[in-house]
């Protein structure tokens, strides 16, 4: 058998690849500012199983639960082509988050810090200031976005078609997200910012944050998020947090609003959603 010598070019590209795994591969945990804590999910105890709930087919809840529901078809079967099928609603558990200050901190990889190799998506946490009487701090934070589809890796409903499938993956790194990192940048793809940034608008959020708390926040106030502050920018950018858990709600909300945005994810729920997704 003869043997080839190995090209220069293919050489070249060996060491580059080398070169990169080294880059990503993991840190220890405490490496980089702050320390990086988390651990994996739990399939079992870690998930809101309740959550899920209520069930319903059509109008009808078959399983009633307390938690918000929103409108569901009112006929119990659909046709979707020539396939016909039964309107049934739940909550899916298909997508993970990690919120984090610290970047490249996986908190649902175990707390694993990742050493990119290069000095991108560092903030920082600034403040305080004392605005109304309570104190305010300016942070930034991260998020990354996994594939979680656990009803159908864990076979919890057989033979459902409308199921999400696949395995876990990430899906969204926001470090690498340039309009994450920076407001200006940002208003690319939210010039209508500008419109809300006013005290009569942020005003109206109150009205938002009493609907959230009774049970769903109002569609009508799209630039409101509940009780946690204002949509606007879609980043990672927060001038006035009050708590972590308030913060990271906030960024979290806003993270899923840049992804419709951006067509990166489509609406499931309600009639429009029974025969697949659609744009929001």
């Amino acid at each position: 058998m003869t043997h080839r010598p190995f090209p220069l070019i293919a050489r070249l590209l060996v060491i580059m690849l080398a070169c990169l795994a080294l880059a990503a591969t993991p840190a220890r945990a405490d490496a980089g500012p702050g320390r990086c804590t988390g651990s994996f999910v739990n399939p079992i105890t870690d998930i809101c199983w309740s959550c899920l709930f209520p069930i319903s087919v059509g109008s009808l809840k078959i399983w009633p639960s307390n938690r918000p529901d929103p409108d569901n078809p009112d006929l119990p079967v659909c046709l979707c082509g020539l396939r016909p099928g039964i309107a049934m609603g739940f909550w899916e558990p298909v997508r993970l988050a990690d919120v984090s200050m610290k970047p490249w901190c996986f908190v649902n990889l175990g707390g694993m810090k990742l050493d990119p190799g290069f000095d991108i998506g560092f903030k920082t946490m600034a403040g305080p200031s004392a605005v109304g009487g309570a104190t305010q701090y300016n942070s930034q934070w991260h998020v990354h976005w996994y594939a979680y589809p656990l009803i159908y890796w864990m076979e919890l409903v057989a033979d459902f078609l409308c199921l999400e499938s696949g395995s876990v993956d990430i899906l969204y790194i926001s470090e690498l997200d340039p309009l994450w990192q920076d407001s200006e940048l940002t208003a690319i793809i939210n010039p209508e910012a500008v419109l809300f940034a006013n005290p009569l608008a942020l005003a109206a959020c109150a009205a938002d944050c009493v609907e959230a708390t009774r049970k769903l926040p109002s569609d009508k106030l799209f630039w409101c998020a509940g009780c946690q502050g204002s949509m606007y920018p879609l980043n990672g950018n927060v001038s006035a947090t009050i708590g972590h858990v308030q913060a990271s709600r906030l960024v979290l909300s806003r993270f899923a609003y840049k992804l419709h945005r951006e067509l990166a994810a489509w609406g499931t729920m309600g009639s429009k959603g029974l025969c697949g997704k659609y744009l929001m």
